[in-house]
């Protein structure tokens, strides 16, 4: 496997620090709102990243965090008239909501800063001890240019990162680059104890000492948002190999921006969507799949056009998949019947799937396979007999073979969603239910020469992203969309109270 490397700018072969181990910190999301579409993005691809190299066999460790600690969580409470820490520890909540419908594997450990802050303090003073800090009025500060490779992951001159930057102006530095380790506390906001009076972290520390006190002084993956390549990832690797002396990290991956109409989509330029928000709009696996269907470095521009396009393109997988079961009726094919011909293309393509991931995790390529795998299980349903035992290894194999590789992804998740509706396996048997009970109520329609009524039936479905195909052994029903069920059920409804 290859992966682009921040730090050097090219892609490298991954080479772990121990065979068949992966240890990854990823920087989680300030906790004083709701996450937006923007922090969803990193969520999204390190998880389904995660999934990957588990797939691969790798024993991965992998640590998100929460800022719990921070300037803008203290104005979002004082704004609020609230606790700090209790605020935080509410979006906490909230944030997990959100990430669990889309699917994100919990971290096998998500340290907040404010459980970490005598890890924090040690490493401060560390600092001091070795000459990399320095204390001014209970503030202290990271002396940058005691780093002599301070700049290697952005790749640019400190003079050129000055010119470039917004610095904080204070004359009590020694140099206008020198960023703070420890802030002394001011009145209202929350502090701890330290060797330099009351205080809490600067940004930029939480996240050095989190990695290592989980992972080591040496990880393999650092991941985030490109956002953060200068200055948050620039201090982190300043402030970890001044203290130990090793490299913090082999490998720096950074994800693309979402952009607004090619503009980033921040908070502060006020341009930013809520996740929350979204998911009142459009299932949660189709923004995952929206997320991951464009190669995680490239830019991704916001409109809920593409999330559209998102939604048919996903329903055209699901849709694979429920034919198959509803060509196999419950049957569970012997795979032994599978010919060899099918079993090589199944490989091939199963192989290609993972020679994109393996190159810098090319999603967009590997979903690519996954339409030409589905297309594949289409031709065999469209044609193949669903009483034929070879038939059933066909389709069976290939449908296993398609959730399989589309949970490496995270796609599919054991939940099949409908429209707004997320839901587990029953509610596959209610949409087969509502359907059948439409193509019956059509069926007498037609009987009785009432063809207003069955081309309403035909029309409504078909806005559903449902097509009604008449064949010589009766109608049946092609997802082209995932459907809405509440929308089916309330049309059935007014259809049977006859209107």
């Amino acid at each position: 496997m290859r992966v682009y490397n921040t730090l050097g700018g090219r892609k490298e072969e991954l080479r772990t620090l121990n065979p068949h181990k992966v240890n990854m910190y990823v920087c989680g999301p300030t906790v004083y709102n709701f996450i937006h579409l923007g922090n969803a993005r990193p969520l999204v691809v390190f998880d389904s990243l995660r999934r990957y190299l588990e797939y691969k066999g790798y024993d991965v460790t992998y640590i998100q965090n929460f800022t719990d600690v921070d300037d803008k969580i203290i104005r979002k409470a004082q704004e609020e008239n609230d606790d700090p820490l209790r605020l935080a520890e509410r979006y906490i909540g909230e944030y997990f909501i959100d990430a669990d419908r889309l699917n994100i594997k919990r971290a096998s450990v998500h340290p907040q800063v404010s459980q970490h802050i005598p890890d924090i303090i040690d490493a401060v003073g560390g600092l001091i001890d070795k000459g990399h800090a320095y204390e001014v009025d209970g503030d202290v500060y990271f002396r940058v240019r005691s780093f002599p490779e301070y700049g290697k992951l952005s790749g640019r001159a400190m003079d050129e990162m000055l010119a470039g930057a917004r610095v904080e102006v204070d004359e009590r530095k020694d140099d206008p680059a020198d960023f703070a380790l420890w802030k002394a506390a001011k009145p209202g906001e929350p502090y701890w104890d330290s060797p330099w009076g009351q205080g809490r972290p600067g940004w930029h520390i939480e996240c050095s000492v989190m990695s290592t006190r989980y992972l080591g002084d040496s990880i393999d993956i650092h991941g985030g948002g490109s956002d953060l390549i200068f200055p948050h990832h620039e201090n982190e690797i300043a402030q970890a190999e001044a203290l130990t002396g090793q490299p913090f990290s082999r490998y720096w991956m950074h994800n693309g921006f979402i952009t607004v109409n090619k503009e980033k989509m921040s908070k502060s330029l006020g341009n930013f969507f809520l996740l929350r928000d979204i998911l009142t709009k459009f299932p949660a696996d189709v923004v995952r799949f929206y997320l991951i269907a464009t190669h995680y470095r490239s830019p991704l521009d916001f409109d809920d056009g593409k999330l559209e396009e998102a939604r048919k393109a996903l329903g055209r997988l699901k849709n694979t998949l429920l034919l198959a079961d509803e060509f196999l009726r419950g049957n569970n094919p012997d795979t032994t019947d599978l010919p060899e011909e099918n079993r090589r293309s199944f490989d091939n393509i199963t192989e290609q799937f993972a020679e994109a991931l393996d190159d810098d995790f090319n999603t967009a390529l590997a979903i690519a396979h996954l339409f030409e795998l589905s297309r594949l299980i289409n031709s065999h349903i469209a044609s193949g007999d669903p009483g034929n035992s070879i038939h059933q290894a066909i389709v069976g194999q290939g449908a296993d073979i398609l959730r399989r590789l589309g949970d490496v992804l995270g796609l599919f998740g054991g939940a099949t969603v409908f429209g707004n509706v997320e839901s587990e396996d029953d509610d596959i048997s209610s949409l087969e239910v509502v359907l059948e009970s439409f193509l019956a109520i059509r069926q007498q329609a037609r009987q009785d020469k009432d063809y207003a009524r069955a081309d309403e039936i035909r029309n409504f479905l078909s806005g559903q992203g449902i097509r009604i195909e008449d064949t010589s052994e009766g109608a049946r029903c092609r997802y082209e969309a995932p459907p809405d069920l509440t929308a089916l059920n309330a049309k059935l409804e007014e259809m049977q109270g006859g209107r």
